[in-house]
């Protein structure tokens, strides 16, 4: 059995440790919210691209666009993971690193060659052990995500599907459900679906599950310059609209996996704790018995 100063330093050890998960926690807490306004607030902007993309698609049927030309045939595709910069929260990384290996293992059985990008040092870790075709990386995102610094990495794949060298683009993140539950998923951004439904309202797959109603009414907008430069830079702003709001669910998730699993920690600690002052009471307990014992055996022999 350990003495009771090893005991009393394992119980500091504990205390010391539980003070920083705890503060931890707060944090996470605090940032928890923050990355659910921003992730809430950028909703309503892809709502209304998707909108106005979808009324004008309406009006110019004529009009194809190659974001939304289905591939006849898969023959290379391209994949984003978005991953977190640092650990210490839970299962978060761990789920989608294992859909990911799980989607590329079946790439890989159908004869799909893979490019991907990496946004987050975790998953820039991952993709870099599984020696796969990394074109593209951006790491240190912080806790805001910053459209800017995302287009660079993101170019690369969009530059290639418009080229022909990939056929589909996929993005591997976290969606966020509540504070207790985040969702790894492996949505398809391009080609878009027709209706241009939210792939984080749709299945796994990114193909909506119902298809969104088509208006009966005409839309008349005016132009400038033409239509169909109108139509591709929306589509384009909708596309890096998804994939901010990829980053901005995956932040969202992060923050409230790290605040769960502080807490746990902080409980743990706790428990262990109160069973080291157990045994550290019934240790004590059992010396001061062992004093007592000696000093009467003592006084009994004289």
């Amino acid at each position: 059995m350990p003495g009771i100063k090893e005991i009393r330093t394992k119980i500091k050890s504990v205390q010391n440790t539980r003070k920083i998960t705890k503060a931890m926690e707060m944090v996470a807490a605090s940032k928890m919210r923050k990355a659910q306004e921003r992730m809430r607030a950028g909703r309503p902007y892809a709502t209304k691209v998707r909108e106005i993309a979808t009324h004008l698609m309406q009006a110019h049927p004529d009009y194809s666009h190659p974001y939304l030309q289905q591939p006849e045939q898969l023959r290379s595709v391209g994949v984003v993971l978005v991953t977190t910069d640092k650990g210490l929260c839970g299962g978060l990384n761990t789920n989608i690193s294992r859909l990911l290996l799980n989607k590329l293992k079946e790439f890989e059985q159908q004869g799909v060659k893979v490019q991907t990008t990496a946004f987050g040092n975790k998953g820039l870790n991952l993709l870099t052990r599984l020696q796969s075709n990394l074109v593209s990386q951006e790491t240190q995102l912080g806790d805001v995500p910053n459209l800017e610094r995302l287009l660079g990495a993101l170019k690369v794949q969009l530059d290639a599907f418009l080229e022909g060298r990939i056929d589909a683009l996929y993005i591997a993140t976290s969606r966020f459900v509540n504070t207790m539950r985040q969702e790894p998923v492996f949505l398809r951004l391009l080609p878009l679906p027709d209706g241009l439904q939210d792939p984080f309202q749709a299945g796994a797959d990114g193909q909506a599950e119902q298809s969104a109603p088509q208006s009966k009414y005409g839309w008349d907008y005016i132009y400038e310059p033409d239509a169909a430069t109108v139509i591709d830079d929306l589509l384009q702003r909708y596309v890096e609209g998804l994939v901010y709001q990829a980053v901005a669910e995956n932040m969202a998730s992060e923050q409230s996996a790290r605040m769960v699993a502080m807490k746990a920690a902080s409980d743990n600690a706790k428990k262990v704790i109160g069973d080291l002052q157990l045994v550290y009471n019934k240790t004590r307990q059992a010396a001061i018995t062992k004093e007592i014992s000696e000093i009467v055996g003592g006084a009994a022999a004289v």
